[in-house]
């Protein structure tokens, strides 16, 4: 009789819980501190490119000269010369992974503010709604609108993102931005 009681109240609990319900990445992918993030990231990128261009020029410089004289040189100096172009290839591979690295590094110190500050937002909009539990959208196999609250309009709204800005607008933009930028190397 105990048991049966204490099911009963637990059930009853359950059923009074609120929970909700967020789509997550879309918040934080459509953030303007976001837009401004990419924006960073596509400058350094840019930026250890060009780097790693120059280096790879030096590299086809000095390997065209080593191919058309190295007949002409003499043992010593082909050596020598040998030796400077792996230099400069172990210089660029090095190179190239120090910047991967780098990269790396700042999109987490540039991301994890983004991803704070919409984990808070979530959690402010939970609290103040009395939900007891904010799953992730995306990982749901089934929502029903009326059993539970959809955060996502509510963050979008405290975290400033448009109401006509979506997941595919953005990809829009993005591909625009690339295309503009291979066409413009094109030129």
């Amino acid at each position: 009789m105990i048991a049966a009681v204490a099911l009963m109240s637990v059930a009853a609990s359950a059923q009074e819980l609120k929970w909700a319900y967020v789509d997550f990445n879309e918040i934080v992918m459509l953030m303007p501190e976001m837009d401004e993030a990419r924006a960073t990231m596509e400058e350094n990128q840019k930026t250890n490119e060009e780097i790693l261009v120059a280096m790879y020029d030096e590299y086809q410089t000095k390997m065209q000269q080593y191919q058309q004289k190295a007949e002409t040189w003499t043992p010593a100096i082909r050596e020598s010369k040998e030796k400077e172009i792996m230099e400069i290839q172990a210089r660029f591979e090095q190179t190239q992974q120090s910047l991967q690295q780098e990269i790396q590094q700042l999109q987490q110190s540039l991301q994890a503010p983004i991803y704070e500050k919409a984990q808070n937002t979530v959690n402010d909009l939970a609290k103040a709604k009395g939900v007891a539990f904010v799953f992730e959208k995306s990982s749901l196999l089934y929502v029903d609108p009326a059993q539970g609250i959809d955060l996502t309009p509510d963050a979008r709204a405290a975290l400033n993102i448009p109401a006509d800005r979506t997941l595919e607008t953005l990809q829009a933009e993005l591909q625009a931005k690339a295309q503009a930028a291979a066409a413009a190397q094109g030129m």
